[in-house]
């Protein structure tokens, strides 16, 4: 018989320490199946745990004797001065994890001074969180057409998020393994008040592909992000970028920048690594050109890693919904608060007082 599933917690023990300690304590407070939903990743899961591996191959090389008593970690970017370099990845479904879900996310961001990106598929509507807050962006899935897309650009401009991050990796659901063995299910009923989970696609002859003549016919395309770009006065963000060629035209069209991902390995198994993919972009569009790696961060050394390698920030996905689902928006602000200090004592030790600091010459790649 399997363990019962705990509540969240109203505090937080003392041996949660660390990113690593909030998933395994994140399991005992949900079902298996909405584990294997979270904890999961495409087919044989390579890139999930290669995202991860990743960083133990790069070694740092720290300076000393620095004059370090006017460090911080604030960044500039897109025109906004950003307390620190963590920012909270678009996730979906928050109520799975925890009844307040993307409320008690917004909430937890607050306390701790952190951007985040609000999901197209939340739960919770974006008029329901701070419009005030100067540290939120909106996450558009395309809705298949520009007329059904506008209506949510609008809103998240009226609602004051800062910036729109189209996600262009995920035109299709991953083949997930595990989640579909455990016969994960959104549970009837639960409200998206920005779209349905499902958009209806053309219908197709027998003869033709679901997927390509079906699916496909709605997918965006560069035009779309063209489009999008000269109808928002926002910074537009395009989030699942890989290969270096599709860097380069985003910025050409003028792309404000570029969140470096592959969807936490839950889309395509054996993609190229965030962090891999990051080295190659940065040498092909210019220096300040904001690149954001998404994946496989979960100690303070990653974002320093990441930084020095080219990164102007980082996103968690994952890690934080660990801290939701252990004891809500108390889990997530004490996950986002343990990584800052491993990263604030990182920078110490590493002998960088700032963001502006941090550089390839503190790295070494086997």
């Amino acid at each position: 018989m399997p363990d019962p599933i705990l509540a969240p917690l109203t505090q937080i023990p003392a041996d949660l320490q660390t990113l690593p300690d909030y998933q395994i304590e994140a399991q005992k407070h949900l079902n298996a199946a909405t584990w294997s939903y979270l904890n999961g990743g495409a087919m044989h899961e390579i890139s999930v745990q290669q995202n991860i591996l990743q960083f133990q191959d790069i070694q740092l090389i720290p300076r000393h004797l620095n004059d370090l008593t006017h460090g911080n970690t604030q960044i500039h970017l897109f025109g906004q001065i950003f307390p620190h370099p963590i920012f909270l990845a678009p996730i979906g479904h928050q109520q799975l994890f925890h009844p307040q879900g993307e409320a008690a996310t917004a909430l937890a961001a607050e306390a701790v001074q952190a951007n985040y990106v609000l999901s197209t598929f939340s739960n919770t509507a974006m008029t329901q969180v701070n419009q005030d807050y100067p540290f939120k962006w909106f996450q558009l899935y395309w809705q298949g057409c520009r007329e059904l897309s506008l209506p949510l650009i609008q809103q998240a401009e009226h609602c004051g998020f800062r910036a729109i991050v189209v996600t262009i990796d995920a035109p299709h659901v991953g083949i997930r393994d595990r989640e579909r063995k455990a016969f994960f299910q959104l549970p009837e009923g639960m409200q998206h008040p920005h779209t349905p989970t499902h958009i209806s696609f053309p219908q197709v002859s027998p003869t033709e592909s679901q997927l390509f003549q079906g699916l496909m016919q709605i997918a965006p395309q560069w035009d779309d992000i063209r489009w999008l770009i000269e109808t928002t006065q926002l910074p537009v963000i395009l989030k699942g970028v890989l290969h270096p060629a599709d860097a380069k035209k985003a910025f050409a069209m003028g792309v404000a920048g570029l969140i470096i991902s592959n969807h936490g390995g839950r889309v395509l198994d054996t993609t190229i690594c965030p962090i891999d993919a990051l080295q190659t972009i940065k040498k092909i569009v210019p220096a300040d050109y904001p690149l954001l790696l998404d994946g496989g961060i979960r100690r303070g050394t990653d974002v320093f890693k990441a930084l020095a390698l080219g990164a102007s920030a980082v996103l968690i996905g994952r890690p934080y919904i660990y801290g939701l689902a252990t004891a809500g928006a108390l889990g997530v602000a004490h996950v986002i608060r343990t990584l800052k200090e491993e990263f604030e004592v990182t920078m110490a030790l590493m002998g960088t007082a700032s963001i502006n600091e941090i550089n390839q010459d503190y790295i070494y790649l086997k």
